[in-house]
């Protein structure tokens, strides 16, 4: 698995999570929603994101790791 599809994969998580916290438990959860949204925006804007970071300390490889690695095999 690469970091990218992680991330997708994580980012995806948190936002069902967000909306199924909003609808079942209390409507103020919207603001986590907000949360998530407002931190891809700010990923595409810097490139920065947190839990991209923690994807590459626990030794997941980027989407182009893992091209060039297997063109040199």
């Amino acid at each position: 698995m690469t970091q990218q599809r992680a991330l997708f994969i994580f980012i995806s998580m948190m936002i069902f999570l967000s909306v199924a916290l909003t609808l079942w438990v209390d409507p103020r959860f919207y603001w986590f929603t907000l949360f998530v949204g407002a931190n891809m925006l700010q990923f595409s804007v810097s490139g920065y994101c947190p839990a991209a970071w923690l994807f590459k300390k626990i030794g997941l490889k980027s989407a182009c790791d893992t091209t060039n690695s297997s063109a040199n095999n």
